[in-house]
């Protein structure tokens, strides 16, 4: 048998298999835990593994299904109406976060997706990072706001920013149990990025950074541009970045 008929069917032979596997869990005849199941919900709380980026993507594609997951953050939030504020501005299937884990002062108003991310990464990320760098609870956050209806860095002409469409939160600083406040601008430090001989605040400022990552599409910071010195822009937006 020629090699393209063989790799013919094997592809096909993968494809039946596939689909049989399918079909046993969605009509229950495979018992398989919900963490290690690629079409059960999304759970927050859930410890990460290889499927909750494709559960994230999942569940955030669809609005309903976003808000549904929505409803186990850790948050306090009441839905937003569709709005539209001008070309490219505006947001749909928003909320306005008056609290999440933590205090956030100023409340926002953030897109469902974003939110689940912000969620998963204040969970998974920011609260046990604090207790293993700092030794301390993370009890709220600093930030530079969510909404604006603007253009990449405020310029006149331009795309929009993920900001325009509330899909993006600029968070400048953190406050723990024991008094310490760690900000962007003042605690970044890139020797973390190269040798691990940081302060604890530099060494959770990094982890913060990377593990944000994992949750939203696009993480810049002060390695980034001299625009991001001070503060981490994280967003669900239309490219992928970790700087």
């Amino acid at each position: 048998m020629d090699p393209p008929a063989t790799a013919r069917r094997a592809a096909l032979l993968f494809l039946l298999l596939a689909a049989l596997a399918w079909l046993a869990v969605q009509r229950g005849w495979v018992e398989v835990p919900p963490r290690h199941n690629p079409w059960a919900p999304l759970d927050l709380e859930a410890t990460p593994n290889w499927l909750t980026g494709w559960k994230l993507s999942r569940a955030t594609a669809d609005d309903a299904r976003c808000m549904q997951v929505l409803e186990q953050a850790a948050m306090a939030w009441v839905d937003l109406p569709d709005r539209v504020t001008g070309p490219g501005c505006g947001f749909s299937n928003a909320v306005r976060i008056d609290r999440t884990r933590f205090r956030v002062g100023e409340p926002f108003p953030l897109t469902c997706r974003a939110a689940v991310s912000l969620a998963l990464w204040e969970a998974h990320v920011l609260e046990p990072a604090a207790r293993e760098h700092l030794g301390s609870d993370l009890v709220a956050i600093e930030h530079y706001g969510s909404y604006a209806c603007r253009n990449v860095y405020g310029r006149e002409t331009g795309r929009r920013s993920q900001h325009a469409t509330a899909d993006a939160l600029d968070v400048a600083g953190f406050r723990f149990s024991d008094g310490r406040r760690v900000r962007v601008l003042a605690d970044w430090d890139a020797r973390a990025l190269v040798d691990g001989e940081a302060s604890p605040e530099a060494r959770f400022l990094l982890a913060a950074h990377r593990g944000a990552c994992r949750f939203f599409d696009a993480v810049l910071g002060p390695e980034y541009n001299r625009a991001h010195a001070d503060h981490f822009h994280v967003d669900r937006g239309g490219f992928r970045a970790c700087r």
